[in-house]
C-alpha cells in the first residue's frame, strides 16, 4: 500500500495539532491544563530574558490563553514538574525523571554544563555547602556574597553559584521552587524521596529510546533527522527504532508535498483522518516564544513552515536585522511574520518596536484582525492597558491604528 499523500498545509496542521497550537482555546484555562500542555510538548524550555514575558510562561500562553503565571511556579513547587537539562534547561513532567537521571550520574558527558576540574578543586567547600543545605534547608545563589569582577573585566559567577550549578547538573540538588525566577535548591533525595537509583534507574539506551518516542509523539509528524534535537541527543541510531515503530504501528509513513517521506505518530491518526476529509481547520493566531518547540529547531521551522528565523539578542546591535527579542507570529497554519517588542511595565504599555511580515504573506482583513487580536490578548495578559506600534509594514499601517487602548474584559 503506497504512503498517504499530504499537502504541505496538511502536514503543518498535523504538527500544530500535536504541539497544541492548532485551535484557539475554547474556554478559560484551568490549572490542570498547564500540566497537560507540558506533557503534550514533553518539554518546556526555560529562558530568563524578560523584555516581554519570560519564555516558559509565553509558551504556555500561546496554548492556554490568559492564565495566572503563578500556576507554573506552583507546579514546580508542588513537585508536578522538575528542572533539568533536556533540549536546554527545561521543565519536565515529574514522571520523566527516569529519562534524564543517567545524565546526572555521568555529568562529564554534559559538556560545558559541568566543569569537573572546578568541582574537584572545590570539593571541600562543596561538601560544606551540601551539609548546610542538609541542616538548614534550601538555598539560592543570592544567599551568598559576590566576589566582584573577574580578570576578564566581566562580572563572573560567584563560587557558590558555580558550586550549585555543578551540584544541579550532577543531580545532588534539584530546584525545589523559584523565587522571583531565581532557583531555590534542595537535596535531590528530599525532592524525589520515592526515587531509588538501585531500583529505578534505567539504562541510557532505554532512556534515550523513550526520549525519541516522546519527540515523535510531540512533533506528531516528522522527518527522522528532526527527532534527536528535541532532547539534544547525539550519535543515536534511529534505524532500529523506526523499524520497530513501523512494525508495531506506532508510526506510519506519509508522503508530504515538497518534503517527501515523513512519519506520522499514531496519536495523530484521528487528526490525519480529519485532515484528509478537509475537516482539520487551523483557527489559532498567536504570539510565539523564540523557544517554542514549534520553532526552536530553526532547520525544522525552515523546512516545514518556510520560516527562516534567528534570535538576535546575542548579536551586536548594529548587525541585527529584525531586533533584540523577536517573536514569531502564527496565523492559522502559517508563520506569517515576527515582531520586536517590549513591555513597559511601569507605564503599562506594550510597545511593538517593529513588525515584519514574510514576503509571501497575503494581507487580508482576516490576517490584520488576527494579528491585532493576538497582540491585544498578549499585551492584556502582560498587564498592559495600551499598545503602541512604532513601525508597521506599509500595507498594515494603512489599515490599522498605530496606537490603541486595550478594552476591558467583562
Amino acid at each position: 500500500m503506497p504512503p498517504i499523500a499530504l499537502s504541505l498545509r496538511q502536514a503543518r496542521r498535523l504538527q500544530l495539532s500535536a504541539l497544541g497550537l492548532l485551535r484557539k482555546p475554547r474556554r478559560h484555562p484551568r490549572p490542570a491544563d498547564l500540566l497537560s500542555a507540558i506533557e503534550q510538548m514533553s518539554l518546556l524550555q526555560i529562558d530568563t530574558i524578560n523584555i516581554v514575558a519570560r519564555s516558559p510562561y509565553l509558551v504556555l500562553f500561546s496554548r492556554l490563553g490568559s492564565y495566572p503565571a503563578t500556576w507554573l511556579d506552583d507546579a514546580l513547587a508542588t513537585g508536578q514538574l522538575f528542572e533539568y537539562w533536556a533540549h536546554e534547561a527545561c521543565f519536565l513532567p515529574r514522571q520523566d525523571f527516569a529519562l534524564v537521571r543517567h545524565r546526572m550520574l555521568d555529568p562529564q558527558g554534559m559538556g560545558w554544563k559541568y566543569h569537573h576540574d572546578w568541582m574537584t578543586a572545590h570539593q571541600q567547600e562543596i561538601g560544606a555547602l551540601l551539609a548546610q543545605i542538609e541542616r538548614h534547608g534550601p538555598v539560592r545563589s543570592a544567599d551568598f556574597s559576590h566576589t566582584g569582577k573577574g580578570s576578564s573585566g566581566w562580572w563572573e559567577w560567584k563560587p557558590h553559584k558555580r558550586h550549585l550549578e555543578g551540584l544541579f547538573t550532577r543531580g545532588d540538588v534539584m530546584v525545589a521552587r523559584r523565587h522571583n525566577f531565581q532557583r531555590v535548591y534542595d537535596l535531590t533525595r528530599r525532592i524525589m524521596p520515592e526515587w531509588d537509583d538501585a531500583r529505578d534507574l534505567i539504562p541510557r539506551e532505554q532512556a534515550e529510546a523513550r526520549m525519541l518516542e516522546n519527540s515523535a509523539r510531540s512533533l506528531g509528524i516528522f522527518r527522522p533527522e528532526w527527532l534527536a534535537d528535541y532532547y539534544r541527543l547525539r550519535n543515536v541510531d534511529l534505524k532500529p527504532l523506526l523499524t520497530a515503530w513501523l512494525d508495531s504501528g506506532s508510526i506510519i509513513p506519509v508522503e508530504v508535498e515538497q518534503l517527501g517521506t515523513m512519519y506520522l505518530h499514531q496519536q495523530q491518526l484521528p487528526a490525519l483522518t480529519a485532515a484528509l476529509d478537509g475537516k482539520l481547520p487551523a483557527t489559532h493566531t498567536t504570539v510565539l516564544s523564540p523557544f517554542d518547540p514549534l520553532v526552536w529547531d530553526r532547520r525544522r521551522a525552515g523546512q516545514l513552515f518556510d520560516f527562516s528565523y534567528r534570535l538576535e539578542c546575542y548579536t551586536p546591535a548594529h548587525l541585527r536585522r529584525y531586533g533584540y527579542f523577536v517573536l514569531p507570529l502564527l496565523y492559522r497554519d502559517a508563520l506569517v511574520g515576527r515582531m520586536d517588542s517590549k513591555m513597559h511595565r511601569k507605564a503599562e504599555c506594550f510597545e511593538v518596536i517593529n513588525l515584519y511580515l514574510e514576503t509571501e504573506t497575503r494581507i487580508t482583513a482576516g490576517l490584520i484582525n488576527g494579528i491585532r487580536t493576538a497582540i491585544t490578548d498578549f499585551a492584556r495578559w502582560q498587564g498592559a492597558v495600551q499598545i503602541r506600534l512604532s513601525e508597521l509594514p506599509p500595507a498594515l499601517a494603512a489599515l490599522s491604528a498605530l496606537e490603541w487602548e486595550i478594552p476591558l474584559v467583562p
